[in-house]
């Protein structure tokens, strides 16, 4: 029998070693119960923070009736690498709260302005945040994939950070166009990061709008009705990524080999209608929560079931909201309420049921399995997609030796229990 001292000893220390991850606000938490493909790779990571300026566009800011102005459109990025062997980990990071003000400091692995590894090339995996959002947002996969062999870039958006959130119709018509405009920068970057970076082989993952402008960024054009919503993008300038352009056909990217899009914004508006959606030509994975009342859940089917020109999937989340999987665990400062805000900010990462940590191993998982099997040709990942449909009607079934059985049905790569909740779905190109 266990020594009840032990025990009670144990339990106090894994408390104490939660409540100093939470303090330290850490991205890069691996839960022990995390799917096996979540577990940090055999990459030491560096991180990098770079500025872009995309000259020639849009200033929708500044955009009236009878006057397009144009400027010269700045993003910031942070970019996790592969770095080089003998770099010691660990970083934080400086950022701000959801209220744009609140500073707070992030906890991860990389280490900043390492030396990249050398001697081969890695792909490229654009990160694309929320609105309002900043690169940080999702960098819990920008440094476990960048673990794993990737460049990982995630992107600050203009008029639709923390800092910065202006109006919408920005967010309508940039999406795309920073994802694309990120990969080209990418792909010019000189020096020992630019030489282990292989654009040419890009996946994209983006969350509600980074979402959308991915969708769109992946052949998913418009419809004529929203480039014409009094609350978008102005002057009809929207037309840009509309279905069947010309201007939205020179948008898609044969750079980009895959799309994860994390509870994508726009169906539930009106942003696609089926002949938007067939025009969607990469692989692409879904990840949504069934409870989702923002892209609203049903919408985010519409889209499963209307991109009939690729392979997909959808991942469900059952019960949770639109936080699902993409957001970093909540920072301990956001748990108190802010005077700017009609909300405490802890709302703005967390979710009511799922435990975020959990959702953002079980992301990794996915992601990594996504991500090796299109960018890198790893065949061995397709297992992990070729899964019941709802996880909890998987079989345990092992022999003696603990090895599988012909009737072991339960998900690849999740112990026993470790999948309830999760619904997997797929349909071929066609269906």
């Amino acid at each position: 029998m266990s020594n009840p001292r032990t025990v009670i000893g144990l339990a106090a220390g894994l408390a104490a070693s939660a409540l100093t991850a939470q303090a330290e606000n850490r991205i890069d938490l691996i839960r022990p119960d995390a799917p096996a493909l979540a577990a940090v790779g055999d990459h030491v990571v560096g991180v990098q923070t770079l500025n872009f300026v995309n000259p020639g566009q849009n200033d929708i800011l500044n955009t009236t009736e009878g006057n397009e102005p144009l400027y010269d459109r700045p993003l910031t990025v942070e970019v996790w690498y592969p770095a080089a062997d003998g770099t010691e980990p660990g970083v934080t990071y400086e950022t701000v709260l959801r209220d744009g003000r609140t500073e707070i400091t992030l906890t991860g692995r990389a280490a900043r302005d390492a030396a990249p590894a050398e001697g081969e090339t890695f792909p490229l995996i654009v990160i694309s945040h929320g609105y309002p959002g900043n690169r940080f947002l999702m960098s819990h996969l920008g440094e476990n994939l960048a673990s794993k062999g990737y460049v990982t870039v995630s992107i600050d958006h203009t008029d639709s950070t923390y800092s910065d959130q202006a109006a919408f119709g920005s967010t309508l018509l940039n999406r795309p166009i920073d994802q694309k405009f990120v990969i080209d920068q990418m792909a010019a970057l000189d020096g020992p990061l630019g030489a282990i970076t292989d654009a040419e082989t890009t996946g994209v993952i983006g969350y509600s709008m980074g979402g959308y402008g991915a969708l769109i960024f992946g052949g998913a054009g418009v419809t004529q009705a929203s480039t014409e919503y009094p609350w978008g993008t102005p002057n009809g300038l929207l037309a840009r990524h509309l279905a069947g352009s010309d201007s939205h056909a020179e948008l898609i990217d044969d750079r980009v080999k895959a799309v994860i899009a994390i509870g994508p914004w726009g169906k539930n508006t009106g942003f696609w209608d089926d002949a938007g959606l067939a025009g969607f030509e990469k692989p692409l994975l879904l990840m949504a929560g069934s409870a989702d009342d923002v892209s609203i859940y049903d919408a985010m089917r519409e889209i499963f079931a209307g991109t009939t020109g690729t392979t997909r999937h959808l991942l469900t989340f059952e019960a949770a909201n639109h936080n699902a999987a993409a957001p970093m665990p909540a920072p301990a400062e956001s748990w108190a309420p802010v005077e700017t805000l009609d909300f405490v900010p802890f709302a703005h990462y967390a979710d009511a049921v799922w435990d975020t940590n959990r959702m953002n191993n079980i992301a990794q998982h996915f992601a990594t399995a996504f991500m090796d099997l299109h960018l890198k040709g790893d065949n061995d990942k397709a297992a992990f997609f070729d899964l019941i449909e709802r996880a909890e009607d998987g079989v345990v079934a092992l022999d003696d030796t603990g090895k599988e059985t012909a009737e072991h049905t339960y998900w690849e790569g999740f112990a026993p229990r470790t999948a309830q909740g999760l619904v997997f779905e797929t349909r071929a190109a066609g269906e």
